[in-house]
């Protein structure tokens, strides 16, 4: 088993039922260990479009760092993610952020998430459910690199409940 870690967005439609979904069909392939809080973000990059919802997931898989991406790609498409322009809004998002502690460098796929370090609605989700996690290029852990972002902390809300999967089986 490895353990993994996973960022999930939505800005589209019922974005607290659309993670919750998105849990649901994680757990078909993984366990799911912890989940964070979910956040509520103003959208980074274009920012006319709606606010996310934001989380972070920790899992165990068996499956290869290939076969969990193609996974999370499956269900951002049985949720009905369509393709839009990158950094766009979604009905869901699901990213890797660290399998293990790989390191991975290929055209499709870069582990650490190679843009998670100046990412609030990312790193705060994290923080909450692993400060110790260290990072394997930086050597910092994520509480460090949280404490080093420069970020505007009201517009990274807390939610009240954390996002349990719908199916508790």
């Amino acid at each position: 088993m490895v353990e993994a870690y996973i960022a999930l967005g939505s800005n589209i439609g019922d974005r607290e039922t659309n993670v919750k979904k998105a849990l649901d069909l994680l757990k078909e392939k993984t366990k799911i260990i912890r989940t964070s809080a979910l956040y509520e973000t103003k959208p980074m990059y274009i920012e006319d479009q709606g606010l996310f919802l934001n989380g972070a997931a920790k899992i165990e898989t068996e499956l290869t760092l290939r076969e969990l991406l193609i996974f999370l790609k499956s269900i951002e498409q049985k949720l009905g993610r369509k393709p839009v322009e990158r950094n766009g809004p979604r009905i869901i998002d699901l990213d890797i952020i660290f399998y293990g502690k790989q390191v991975v460098s290929e055209k499709d796929l870069q582990i650490p998430h190679p843009k998670m370090a100046e990412r609030g609605f990312v790193l705060v989700p994290l923080a909450e459910i692993a400060p110790k996690l260290m990072h394997p290029i930086c050597k910092e852990t994520i509480a460090q690199l949280l404490s080093k972002l420069d970020y505007n902390k009201s517009e990274i809300r807390a939610q009240k409940t954390k996002p349990e999967p719908m199916n508790k089986a």
